[in-house]
């Protein structure tokens, strides 16, 4: 009998093990895989902008709670700016700025360190207006990691390594641009009522780029007056077109001599507080105050609306769905 049992015993743990074996080799490890999100952001110098930034990366962990999420900064300047600041940790931290901003890092830096903590499925979300300089250069790096292929498939960095579109879309069939920038739009609506309640011409000032086409701003301007066109909202950018001349011209088309002017980018830094609203003659303030405007700077980014914000909580999810990755 107790030869009997010793047997049974026997032939139930070598079952156990060659179950186990089999699942792992048949793949099912796949599963224990860890799965991250990184938050890609232009980034900022200023340390009250950072705000606008941190507010997407907290929507973020709050829709994936049980997802590692980073954050990187794609501007090389603006690293360079914090990673001199971090000789003064205890000054910029009492100002509030948190230490993943301060030590912030480059996405392969970035992707670096998930990889060497055995992240393998990793959704780089940008948070970037529009697929130009900023976003052809990270896809660019994306891409380039994600078609490394090693000898052997265990030794392969990533099994998944994708990019999100930027807040208005991307080029490509997949999803329709003009579908993102309509979704944006209706995110602005407290700016809109704002303005009507003030009686002003609402003026965006974009950043833009002098290396690809600026005409989505246009796709823009044109989507806010059709959506909302109880208040007259003129959009310009820094780089590109159209520009401040253009926003002049028109202003000049209509009556209302009262400007509420705010940045259509993701944080209120460095180009809200001098090249729209400085103390400088050639500030978008003072040429439109010249020029016989009543102009009332708002300084606040687009990552400070959480409408907005969830953009990229959803763009996040689209891609996620569309690779096949669990976001928990």
């Amino acid at each position: 009998m107790f030869r009997r049992v010793i047997l049974v015993v026997t032939a139930l743990l070598l079952l156990f093990f060659c179950s186990s074996f089999s699942a792992a080799a048949s793949g099912d490890t796949k599963d224990k895989a860890k799965t991250a999100i990184v938050v890609a952001s232009f980034g900022t110098t200023v340390p009250s902008a950072v705000e606008s930034i941190t507010n997407i990366v907290d929507a973020v962990r709050a829709a994936f709670p049980n997802t590692e999420v980073r954050v990187c900064f794609t501007s090389n300047i603006i690293r360079s700016v914090w990673k001199k600041r971090q000789s003064e940790e205890d000054k910029w931290i009492a100002q509030g700025v948190k230490k993943e901003i301060l030590y912030v890092k480059n996405i392969i830096s970035t992707l670096g360190d998930l990889e060497e903590e055995g992240y393998k499925r990793i959704i780089v979300q940008p948070t970037h207006i529009f697929f130009m300089e900023q976003s052809q250069d990270l896809a660019a790096y994306i891409n380039a990691l994600a078609s490394i292929q090693t000898t052997k498939k265990k030794w392969q960095p990533f099994e998944v390594l994708v990019m999100g579109r930027p807040a208005l879309g991307m080029p490509g069939d997949l999803y329709n641009y003009h579908d993102d920038v309509a979704k944006a739009v209706k995110t602005l609506e407290k700016d809109i009522k704002f303005a009507e309640e003030q009686g002003a011409v609402l003026v965006y000032m974009g950043h833009g780029n002098e290396h690809w086409s600026t005409g989505i701003y246009a796709t823009v301007e044109k989507e806010l007056n059709d959506t909302f066109p109880q208040v007259k909202t003129v959009l310009g950018v820094v780089e590109g077109h159209p520009t401040l001349d253009d926003v002049l011209a028109k202003l000049k088309a209509g009556n209302n001599r009262k400007v509420l002017l705010k940045p259509f980018m993701i944080v209120a830094g460095d180009h809200a507080e001098n090249d729209m609203a400085g103390d400088d003659q050639g500030s978008w303030k003072n040429i439109l105050a010249d020029a016989g405007y009543e102009v009332h700077p708002i300084f606040e980014g687009l990552g400070s609306n959480d409408a907005f914000a969830d953009i990229f909580v959803q763009h996040a999810k689209d891609a996620a769905h569309d690779n096949g990755i669990e976001l928990k």
